[in-house]
C-alpha cells in the first residue's frame, strides 16, 4: 500500500489544528516545569560545587558575613 503525501494546505492545516489543541497546551506546560525543576537542580548542583571549593579554601559562613560588613563599611566612607 503505497504511503500517502500530505499536501502543504493539509500540512498548515494539521498545525494551526494542533496549536489550538489543549492538548497540545496541557503537554508543552508540563515539559516547561519538567525543564526548569531539571535546570534549577543543575544550578543547585553548580552551588554545591562551588561551596566545596570554599569549604577547602577554608571560607565560613561567618568570614563571608565579617567580609560583607567589611564592604558596608568601607562603601560608607
Amino acid at each position: 500500500m503505497p504511503k500517502e503525501f500530505l499536501t502543504d494546505e493539509a500540512v498548515e492545516e494539521e498545525i494551526a489544528r494542533l496549536q489550538a489543541s489543549p492538548l497540545v497546551k496541557l503537554a508543552k506546560k508540563e515539559e516547561r516545569i519538567r525543564y526548569a525543576r531539571r535546570q534549577y537542580m543543575y544550578t543547585l548542583r553548580m552551588y554545591e560545587k562551588k561551596g566545596r571549593q570554599l569549604e577547602a579554601e577554608g571560607v565560613t559562613m561567618e568570614s563571608l558575613e565579617s567580609l560583607r560588613a567589611g564592604e558596608i563599611e568601607t562603601d560608607a566612607d
